[in-house]
């Protein structure tokens, strides 16, 4: 029996495992833990992943899968009611980056080309890593959920022309027509979709009656109609993401939703823990530590100038405080679309190679540090107008579960459990026990809704 590769996978699935149940220990998300075992298993740790194509492969089809979830998961009419908030919320975005990129070439000499293409990558953020953290909060099936995948979904779509302005400023043409011809067919085959859907309560879907009662042929069609999707919008000059995502809201106002849903979540959970373990395989220790200082005050700058970026904007366009909070925190991390950009333009020569690779550490960091930077976020918003006086009771308050977590698992044997529920629960260390006990119920009371409804 051949072997090849099958000791990397097994050591990809272990460290994932275990360093992702050390973290849900120390009450931090489990994604940490799958970033931080790339981090072990790549370049700055045992190296054994030299060639990381394979796994790069399979973490660009989990976030396939991922937006095929999203779309089969999706409210339309509720979504539609945030389209015009999501693309003047994206757009605003992409222009205050841009402009705070301009700002920072004045001081580091950089060029007016460089900037805009820095900026393209700071205004892009990680629907990955974004919907997994509000999966995680339970926000992701409630109005603010929502609001960022539709903010998400509308960075998506602006991803294709800021490829072609990125070939057009290295080729000194300027900026190309084509991309806003394609952005505009994109957004008017969305808003086309979500109109005719809308309109009819099921839509019928090829092979639903031969798949039915049959698991593994349900896995098989799911997996065909989000990649073949994909494919076909890639073939158009769009972005793979945006085609699995309409396959996925097609599949969700269907008669096959329910079976084809149930068999794409497992595949799409293990497809996002690898493509997570991709983001520690960038990671290069060794470089961050040689530009320790630059990369950490850019990350420091990049990730608070976004988050109030995108507060402010969400803010002007009428979002309530609290939801206008969350989404901005949570969109608050560099895209991993970030790093497309990042090698076109360390290709076309518009920035050094030297550079690229510090914004490719910054982009990781981000991603990885994200979770973190929402627990923290949302703990200090609680925190603000309490009665702690110093900043000992601050840090008490901000740190205490994991200080609490490091405590008990220090004094006996780690015993690891695992919860699962429909629609994410909200992470343990960011809840009080009144929350705790109502989103258990509200959890009960949708599991049952659930099984009501594919019954």
């Amino acid at each position: 029996m051949h072997t090849d590769g099958l000791f990397e996978i097994a050591l990809l699935a272990a460290g994932a495992l275990i360093l992702g149940l050390v973290l849900q220990r120390l009450r931090q998300p489990a994604i940490v833990g799958y970033i931080v075992a790339g981090v072990v298993l790549g370049p700055s740790g045992f190296d054994l992943f030299p060639d990381r194509a394979p796994i790069e492969t399979l973490a660009e089809l989990g976030v396939l899968l991922l937006l095929f979830v999203i779309g089969m998961e999706l409210s339309l009419r509720a979504f539609r009611r945030v389209l015009r908030l999501a693309v003047l919320g994206a757009g605003a975005q992409i222009i205050l980056s841009i402009g705070a990129m301009l700002v920072v070439a004045q001081v580091f000499h950089y060029s007016v080309e460089t900037a805009v293409v820095m900026g393209f990558v700071v205004a892009l953020s990680s629907t990955a890593v974004a919907i997994k953290l509000l999966e995680d909060i339970g926000e992701l099936r409630t109005a603010i959920g929502r609001t960022a995948i539709a903010v998400l979904i509308a960075q998506d779509l602006a991803i294709v022309p800021m490829l072609l302005i990125v070939d057009g400023l290295a080729g000194g043409g300027g900026i190309p027509v084509l991309g806003y011809i394609k952005l505009f067919a994109a957004v008017a085959l969305l808003a086309a979709m979500i109109a005719l859907l809308t309109r009819r309560s099921r839509v019928g879907v090829p092979f639903a009656r031969t798949m039915h009662g049959d698991v593994e042929l349900a896995a098989v069609t799911a997996l065909a109609y989000c990649f073949g999707a994909a494919l076909v919008s890639a073939l158009m000059g769009l972005s793979p993401a945006y085609g699995a995502f309409l396959a996925g809201l097609w599949i969700g106002n269907s008669t096959a939703r329910a079976p084809l849903l149930a068999a794409a979540r497992p595949i799409q959970s293990v497809l996002l823990m690898v493509f997570f373990v991709s983001i520690g395989l960038l990671l290069d220790l060794a470089f961050i530590w040689d530009h320790l200082a630059e990369v950490l005050s850019i990350l420091l700058v990049v990730t608070v100038l976004k988050t109030v970026m995108n507060v402010m904007v969400l803010r002007l366009l009428r979002e309530p405080w609290p939801r206008a909070w969350i989404v901005g925190v949570s969109i608050g991390q560099i895209g991993e679309f970030s790093f497309v950009l990042v090698a076109a333009a360390v290709g076309s020569g518009l920035i050094l190679d030297d550079n690229g690779r510090i914004a490719v550490s910054v982009i990781a960091l981000s991603l990885m540090l994200s979770p973190l930077w929402l627990i923290f976020s949302r703990r200090l918003e609680r925190l603000v107008g309490s009665n702690v006086q110093t900043l000992r009771e601050y840090l008490h308050d901000l740190f205490a579960p994991e200080s609490k977590a490091v405590a008990t698992m220090a004094h006996r044997p780690i015993g690891f459990s695992m919860h699962l529920g429909a629609g994410g629960r909200r992470a343990a260390a960011d809840m009080t026990d009144d929350e705790k006990a109502d989103d258990d119920a509200r959890l009960d009371a949708d599991d049952d809704s659930n099984g009501k409804s594919e019954a």
